[in-house]
């Protein structure tokens, strides 16, 4: 097995609700009823995947704009490398390595620009981008475009 496998079987269990961390709140990052939502959309399974990372990095990107008091637009690689590096929620779910928090952070640094890209579509702030607004954005990206 690779390093990255280890990775890919955590991030994998993660999107399809396999296993939940819930922030320190305890409020899940994907429920059960997410992963239905973004199962019931219409969208290709690779899509299905990016939704339902779209969704937990919102998530994260909320409870760490929380913790450090400050606008999601201004959260950066680093600050979520270090909240990964310190949060007990994934510590306790995951082997938590160096490659792992690496992976994880440009995973969330990857859906953060899908999730810029809807709120901008949506005309919505970041912030207050709901679930089903960030399903609607993908299922709009997957359709061909009409001439």
């Amino acid at each position: 097995m690779t390093d990255i496998e280890p990775c890919l079987t955590s991030l994998f269990n993660l999107a399809y609700g396999v296993i939940t961390m819930p922030n320190l709140q305890s409020a899940q990052f994907l429920s059960p009823d997410d992963s239905a939502r973004v199962d019931a959309a219409l969208l290709t399974n690779q899509d299905k995947f990016l939704a339902r990372l779209a969704i937990y990095a919102l998530r994260s990107l909320r409870q760490i704009a929380a913790e450090l008091q400050q606008p999601i637009e201004q959260i950066n690689a680093e600050q979520i490398r270090a909240w990964v590096s310190r949060d007990p929620a994934i510590q306790a779910t995951i082997n938590l390595d160096e490659s792992f928090t690496t992976f994880f952070t440009n995973l969330v640094v990857a859906a953060r620009t899908k999730l810029d890209a809807a709120a901008v579509d949506t005309q919505t702030p970041l912030n207050a981008l709901t679930i089903d607004q960030t399903i609607a954005w993908f299922e709009a990206q997957g359709k061909p475009e009409v001439e």
